[in-house]
């Protein structure tokens, strides 16, 4: 499978990419948050996703691994497809997705097109224990540039560790002023030991 492409881009709108590489060109369905990072590149590089059915195959690009791993899981729930994936990345941030599901938001996820919500709860019924998880294998890891601070990332573990968000956020914060050199991984096991 082809993980990513890098190359010139040919033609960007908001919902299709097309790149080239060694004489090839690439047409890829994206989102708006994709379209937003790479529309005022020429050159660039793009994960990719190809998804194959009964009725064609479509290519898919993303600006980083992040919202890769957000569709990948958003088109595992039943009833989800690629198109409405790609639909609530472009009205959605992977980060404000996996939010609303750890924090079982339905309303905000009903706000995406073609979300109702019986399938914002199907998507957090399905979801939120993969999210948590989620959360879990990113801690301390590198890699695609964060937007949020580490007390948010640390908010978040624990939040999917089951602790309340206001308890969560006194901990690490009190966490974070006491020692402001802690790692995300040493604030989230002092924040365990001190509940």
């Amino acid at each position: 499978m082809i993980a990513y492409i890098k190359g010139k881009f040919v033609v960007k709108t908001p919902a299709i990419a097309i790149m080239e590489a060694n004489g090839i060109g690439y047409e890829m369905q994206i989102s708006l948050n994709t379209y937003s990072a790479i529309k005022d590149a020429d050159n660039g590089l793009l994960y990719t996703y190809l998804h194959i059915t009964e009725n064609g195959q479509t290519f898919f690009g993303f600006a980083d691994m992040a919202e890769k791993e957000m569709f990948l899981l958003l088109i595992s729930v039943s009833g989800i497809g690629s198109s409405t994936a790609r639909m609530m990345l472009s009205g959605l941030k992977p980060r404000e997705i996996s939010e609303a599901i750890t924090q079982a938001n339905t309303a905000l996820l009903s706000t995406v097109k073609g979300i109702g919500k019986k399938t914002a709860e199907r998507l957090i019924l399905e979801l939120r224990d993969k999210m948590g998880k989620k959360v879990l294998e990113t801690v301390g890891a590198t890699g695609s540039p964060k937007t949020v601070s580490i007390e948010d990332d640390a908010i978040q573990a624990l939040m999917a560790l089951g602790i309340a968000r206001p308890i969560a956020e006194n901990v690490v914060k009190k966490h974070i002023l006491s020692n402001p050199e802690l790692s995300l991984e040493e604030i989230i096991k002092q924040s365990l030991k001190n509940l």
